[in-house]
């Protein structure tokens, strides 16, 4: 190949133009969630013609990686999805999994949530569960009622101005049963 961005992809070297690397040093690397409104969906045929109404395909892949977060009764690795949730759904692909889980993304029907030091999950965006708790001694993690999320939102606002949002990230802390 002679271009010069695919050879820097090659040699891991960077594209970025000096002015832009320099903006990037200066912002510390995040993970941030879809910044769109969250697409609810309150069953497997709503999300499918939610997809269809945007003009995408609903392939088998597609529809099984939906059917999987519809059955998950929490935030689910895409290796869990993949796995057909411990036996529960068919097995597909993983690389399937993760471009499927990035389109669901992108129109919001699911949100992806870190929970600890471990690997990305993800749910149904827009199903009430907006906010999470993760304990950092035994990686419990559990949904906030939104009435909660909002004390702590206000709480946030009122200390420093920020508008802070528990979808992405939980409150990282200890359960009750740790705490103890």
């Amino acid at each position: 190949m002679s271009d010069p961005q695919a050879r820097a992809v090659r040699k891991n070297e960077s594209i970025a133009p000096s002015w832009e690397a320099a903006e990037l040093d200066r912002k510390a690397p995040m993970s941030v969630c879809h910044p769109g409104p969250a697409l609810r969906a309150g069953s497997l045929n709503a999300a499918v013609n939610a997809l269809r109404s945007r003009g995408l395909r609903v392939s088998a892949a597609r529809r099984l990686v939906l059917e999987a977060l519809y059955a998950a009764d929490e935030p689910v690795t895409a290796e869990a999805l993949a796995g057909g949730l411990g036996g529960r759904l068919p097995a597909c692909d993983l690389a399937s999994v993760y471009r499927n889980l990035e389109t669901l993304e992108s129109v919001g029907l699911v949100a992806h949530v870190h929970v600890g030091h471990a690997a990305g999950r993800y749910a149904l965006a827009g199903s009430g569960r907006d906010g999470w708790a993760a304990c950092e001694a035994c990686g419990r993690h559990v949904a906030l009622a939104p009435a909660a999320i909002e004390r702590v939102r206000a709480a946030v606002r009122e200390a420093c101005g920020f508008e802070a949002r528990f979808s992405h990230f939980p409150v990282v802390g200890r359960c009750p049963e740790c705490a103890a």
